[in-house]
């Protein structure tokens, strides 16, 4: 044995054939290890698209009053959980109640202003057969006073004839043209007051219009002006309320600043409250990873907070309108010329499962990564 490994180690034909066998071989083991790494990849890998650039984020709802005044109570505190419909802030109510008490005043008495207008409405008919009874004894007045005045004219130019020739005294003409006179008086007076008479019957009737179009089609409680103290009496009801400033959503306390004492304004940014239960992830996927992802497609997520022992399950719900570079605040001058090319990256929506999320709950900001499923979901366009 020793004679023949001594022949072969001196033989150098041998030790070239040895080493060929050797090197094909390990190709042969490349080879190999290569088709089966392409065929993963090509079979399972290409289908999963995966980022570390994902963080958990949700829509924070903001707290903040709907009337000012001065804060009596703070009822809650950071990190605090909460849910819907909780006090959070107690502001103080004084001018609120003073308003509602003025307006409550205001609509009894637009209720008791309308219950006149109904009330008037009979009061202004009755006016109105009153006038035209004025203008019917006025009429007949005048009647009178043209008899009246039509006998002293006769009466006048009979004297008149018979004075010429001397028949009746200078008296009892001088009787007669007073006669006339008064006669024509009473004419004047009977004519002036038949038009006033109808101008007050005219009157009578303009003014039950103007009172008929108050109340037209209308009773005390659905009147306009009763509608629209009833409006301000009811916002003075709500500027009351919301004097108790409640929880908007469930969540946890956040960013709370309010103390009390504090004067707030209307709007004045009091607290916010983050709704853990709604949850999602915003992942932000290189641009030469979209093309075969779509919204509905399933992902697998995993929080740094817990590793790898914790696998949430998610899907696609959307993408945004643009990438992070375009909506910065001082957005990429691209047009310069020493451009350099660098890959963007588009944020894309995860939904994730409410039941996981209640069993491990995440917080707003933390670092995830998420693995999309290219083969589910809609199939691709």
């Amino acid at each position: 044995m020793t004679e023949n490994a001594s022949s072969v180690s001196a033989n150098p034909v041998a030790r070239q054939q040895r080493r060929n066998k050797m090197l094909l071989g390990l190709a042969g083991v490349t080879v190999v290890a290569a088709a089966i790494a392409g065929g993963y990849w090509w079979l399972h890998a290409s289908n999963f698209v995966s980022t570390d650039n994902a963080y958990a984020a949700v829509e924070v709802a903001q707290v903040t009053p709907s009337v000012g005044g001065t804060v009596l109570q703070v009822l809650v505190k950071d990190t605090q959980a909460v849910r819907q419909g909780d006090v959070l802030v107690r502001i103080d109510p004084t001018d609120a109640k003073l308003s509602l008490a003025q307006a409550e005043a205001e609509l009894a008495r637009a209720v008791r202003r309308v219950k006149g207008y109904v009330a008037n409405d009979g009061g202004l008919k009755a006016q109105i057969a009153a006038r035209a009874a004025d203008q019917k004894s006025a009429a007949a007045k005048l009647t009178a006073a043209q008899a009246d005045m039509a006998r002293a004219t006769v009466d006048l130019q009979r004297r008149q004839a018979l004075a010429q020739s001397g028949s009746v005294s200078g008296d009892e003409l001088t009787h007669a043209q007073n006669a006339f006179a008064a006669a024509q008086s009473q004419l004047a007076a009977a004519l002036a007051a038949q038009a006033q008479a109808l101008a007050n019957h005219e009157a009578a009737i303009g003014a039950k219009q103007v009172n008929a179009t108050l109340i037209e089609g209308s009773t005390a409680e659905d009147n306009p002006e009763v509608l629209l103290a009833l409006a301000r009496r009811d916002q003075a009801q709500v500027d009351l309320d919301r004097t108790t400033v409640r929880a908007p959503v469930d969540g946890v306390v956040a960013k709370r600043s309010v103390q009390i004492g504090q004067r707030v304004q209307a709007g004045t940014p009091l607290m916010s409250v983050v709704p853990l239960q709604d949850m999602y992830v915003d992942a932000n996927f290189k641009e030469v990873q979209l093309p075969k992802v779509r919204t509905g497609q399933s992902v697998q997520l995993h929080a740094d907070l817990y590793g790898k022992d914790v696998t949430y399950t998610g899907t696609v719900v959307g993408f945004s309108g643009g990438s992070g570079a375009a909506f910065a605040a001082i957005p990429a001058q691209n047009a310069t010329g020493n451009w350099i090319k660098v890959v963007q990256r588009l944020p894309v929506r995860i939904q994730l499962n409410a039941q996981e999320l209640a069993e491990h709950p995440l917080r707003v900001g933390l670092s995830m990564t998420a693995t999309v499923d290219t083969r589910s979901g809609p199939a691709v366009q």
